[in-house]
């Protein structure tokens, strides 16, 4: 097994500013949290930002496909590029 690297955060009881508001904005009522992939983020709220837009402009903004045919394609890429998360 490969080992993980391991990326510093800020936690959500510790952040403050645009911080506090972006881990409240982007908070995962089942998971009682903000997902890791966003919380990577945290120590440049700008790009936090910026991976929520996209993420949010990808799966719910105006398209020819169906949300559920959205999902589809990022579970086939995420199987070709062998990522568990």
């Amino acid at each position: 097994m490969t080992a993980r690297a391991w990326i510093q955060v800020i936690p959500e009881a510790e952040a403050t500013g645009e911080l506090q508001a972006l881990y409240a904005q982007e908070f995962d009522a089942e998971k009682q949290g903000t997902d890791n992939i966003l919380a990577v983020h945290s120590l440049n709220p700008a790009t936090l930002r910026a991976h929520a837009d996209l993420y949010h402009t990808v799966m719910h903004a105006q398209s020819p496909l169906r949300r559920s045919e959205r999902e589809m394609v990022a579970l086939v890429v995420s199987a070709i590029n062998k990522c568990r998360y």
